[in-house]
């Protein structure tokens, strides 16, 4: 049972470090977008969109020349002793970028949603941006993030194809749910792989169970 224990400890503490920051950053680039208005937010919105569409050997491949001993930033942070490569950590930065397009689209359009009255009141009210955005703007775009941070929690928690190229494949230190599985199929150990399967599959589905509940209640109030 240590065979599979292990992955899913380590698939959901990358899947939870992951979650947090997009959580953060998908927040906050979504809110900045949603109120910059120019051509140039479609621009930098369609391009952090990619990791949704590029293959994620693509992605893992951008990764290892970004942060490879002599990638662009890697050879700079070999410098300082820290290593990403082969390291539970590298599979959490893959696992953030895979799943940041399902945050900042849900957190986008949720803000775009909010009505401005609500803001532009709180404001002639004396409140200041912070506090328009913590106490006005977040709340009321709150379901819609939270439906978005579920689904990049499950795309975090399947990760594989750029996991496995930055991160690779050490049983115990790297090796995640997805990764888990497909050594299990390669090695013929049937019982082990079906175990992990419905493992994901079962925690996927109450995933998406519960974002599915949060999306229609938001837009049946948004129709009231």
């Amino acid at each position: 049972m240590s065979s599979v224990w292990t992955p899913l400890l380590l698939s959901l503490k990358v899947a939870g470090w992951a979650t947090a920051l997009n959580l953060v950053l998908g927040v906050a680039v979504a809110y900045g977008l949603s109120r910059w208005r120019s051509p140039l937010s479609e621009l930098i919105d369609s391009i952090l969109t990619l990791p949704l569409v590029l293959p994620p050997t693509v992605l893992g491949y951008y990764l290892l020349v970004l942060l490879g001993k002599r990638g662009t930033f890697g050879a700079w942070l070999h410098d300082m002793g820290i290593e990403l490569v082969f390291t539970w950590q590298g599979a959490v930065i893959a696992s953030t970028l895979v799943a940041f397009p399902l945050v900042l689209k849900s957190a986008r359009a949720a803000f775009e949603n909010v009505d401005s009255q609500f803001e532009n009141a709180a404001r002639v009210l004396g409140t200041s941006e912070a506090g328009v955005f913590f106490r006005v703007s977040l709340p009321l775009a709150s379901k819609g993030i939270i439906a978005g941070v579920l689904l990049a929690f499950a795309r975090a928690l399947g990760e594989f194809g750029a996991t496995l190229m930055i991160a690779g494949n050490l049983p115990g230190r790297t090796q995640t749910l997805s990764v888990a599985i497909y050594e299990a199929v390669q090695a013929g150990d049937d019982g082990s792989a079906t175990t992990l399967v419905i493992i994901t599959s079962v925690t996927c589905v109450a995933v998406l169970l519960i974002a599915n509940r949060l999306v229609p209640g938001k837009s049946r109030r948004m129709e009231i």
